[in-house]
């Protein structure tokens, strides 16, 4: 592993332990109202935009469970090429290096077509994600209330239930993030040579060891 790889990756796990430990914190204010637990996946449907910093630490873990589990890793990139078949057609961005255009119209309209998808990375048996420890920092940061750089983020729908908005208020915490992960995204930027965001299954669909484009 060279310096900026390892670089990489020693910011990205005192990223994602921030990020936890303030999850963890969440959980514990928003007591019995959370819902989320293993085999919940309402939220593990539909596309959303990631990082190339979340698409690089989707393969890192991608290839630790190729290590650990072929067969349950095959099943996930399986997944990913199948959903990967059903997007690229109508994919806003470059289907090749998997990056999404910045036109958020588009965008829009191509998450409401597909909002049916599931992810890859979720095991439709178990309903658990295969790739828990690398998930994106977006399902980090979904369930409770949470104020994510400034932006009040709803609280998952099954979750506080019935609850006047004070309560959910009174549980929400603040997560500052932008400071800390932007020159990280910057880094697996140059590193990947792809500069924007990309999706799950765009990032899971790839040939190990290499990008769609280097197989052309």
């Amino acid at each position: 592993m060279d310096d900026a790889a390892r670089q990489l990756q020693e910011g990205d796990q005192r990223l994602v332990a921030i990020v936890d430990a303030a999850g963890a914190a969440a959980a514990r204010l928003a007591g019995d109202r959370l819902a989320c637990r293993p085999g919940c996946s309402c939220c593990c449907v539909g596309p959303f935009p990631i990082t190339q910093l979340d698409a690089a630490r989707l393969r890192l873990g991608l290839e630790e469970l190729r290590s650990r589990d072929p067969r349950r890793a095959r099943r996930v990139r399986e997944r990913a090429r199948t959903a990967y078949a059903v997007m690229a057609s109508d994919f806003p961005g470059n289907a090749g290096s998997g990056v999404l255009d910045e036109d958020e119209t588009a965008r829009d309209l191509f998450f409401e077509r597909h909002e049916r998808l599931p992810c890859p990375a979720l095991d439709p048996d178990t309903g658990c994600c295969d790739l828990y420890e690398a998930r994106p920092l977006s399902c980090r940061t979904f369930g409770p209330p949470v104020r994510l750089d400034g932006e009040p983020l709803p609280p998952c729908i099954l979750c506080f239930a019935g609850a006047p908005a004070q309560t959910v208020e009174a549980c929400r915490i603040t997560l500052d993030l932008a400071s800390a992960e932007s020159p990280l995204v910057r880094l697996a930027e140059t590193r990947t040579g792809r500069s924007g965001e990309t999706l799950v299954a765009m990032v899971l669909s790839e040939p190990p060891g290499g990008s769609r484009l280097s197989r052309r």
